[in-house]
């Protein structure tokens, strides 16, 4: 259905100074727990519903903003779509090269796609975030860079912990004795949090990175705000998980089948058409 007299944001990138990654300091850990597939999460959940939701096409041009080792890049490329990666690390950039060297990598921020050589103003068919746009901040800025690197019709494919079920520090499984039945505990939701989190220990020292929560509403009117607009969502339960505790296999069974803890959206950009 054609979009009519729909205002949306300018979508120039700001002119914004590239930030450091705290990627770089795990990227020897990441590589090593990715490999060259992806982690168990990655192959078994998060990659094939990020493909559920693109429907890749041979010849589509996609632009993978975060893409990390580049454990995505095989997937789309035996499809036969032209693949770009965006990397903030230039440690997992250099790893990415290794393992995928038919791919193309680059090094740049998210926030200023404009000031990376080859990514230009509508240029791609299809852009991408695997489990990474929730390490990215200001959000805003980040989706407004999306689509402007988007073509009018092309498609935006988000997949993230969920942020309703799956918070930082702010979210765990509980156990109600009485009624024998494994819930879901969330402690914080509709604040902003900027929460660090250290995955391994590198020897003396701490690797660290961030992550952002948001709640959903950010992203949904976010996407709206940058012309962006919400075709499709899906939950996605993390099923067949070994026991959470105590043997309690029948409970945790039935929790992992209802609470999705990952979240993937497909939007499409509309092409600006007029002014109210």
């Amino acid at each position: 259905m054609k979009q009519k007299n729909l205002t949306i944001k300018n979508h120039s990138p700001p002119n914004k100074r590239e930030a450091p990654t705290s990627w770089d300091d795990v990227a020897a850990w990441y590589d090593g727990w990715m490999g060259q597939k992806g982690g168990d999460y990655h192959r078994q959940i998060a990659i094939p519903a990020l493909l559920r939701l693109l429907n890749p096409q041979k010849r589509e041009t996609v632009l993978d903003i975060g893409a990390g080792q580049g454990v995505l890049a095989p997937y789309l490329q035996k499809v036969g779509m032209e693949y770009v990666g965006i990397e903030a690390s230039p440690k997992l950039v250099s790893r990415a090269k290794k393992r995928h060297c038919q791919a193309r990598f680059m090094h740049g921020d998210a926030r200023a796609l404009a000031k990376i050589a080859g990514v230009k103003q509508g240029g791609f068919d299809t852009a991408v975030f695997l489990l990474s746009i929730q390490d990215m901040d200001p959000l805003d800025v980040v989706l407004q860079n999306a689509s402007w690197a988007l073509k009018a019709g092309g498609r935006l494919v988000i997949l993230m912990t969920h942020p309703c079920f799956r918070i930082p520090r702010q979210s765990g499984w509980g156990w109600d004795k009485r009624r024998k039945l494994r819930f879901r505990r969330i402690d914080s939701y509709l604040t902003t949090l900027r929460v660090p989190l250290q995955p391994k220990k590198q020897g003396k020292r701490s690797g660290q990175t961030c992550s952002f929560h948001r709640p959903l509403q950010a992203y949904i009117n976010g996407l709206a705000d940058n012309g962006l607009f919400v075709e499709r969502i899906q939950e996605i339960p993390v099923k067949n998980v070994a026991e959470l505790a105590n043997g309690r296999l029948k409970a945790d069974k039935r929790a992992s089948t209802e609470i999705p803890l990952f979240l993937g959206i497909r939007a499409r950009k509309i092409e600006r058409t007029g002014s109210p």
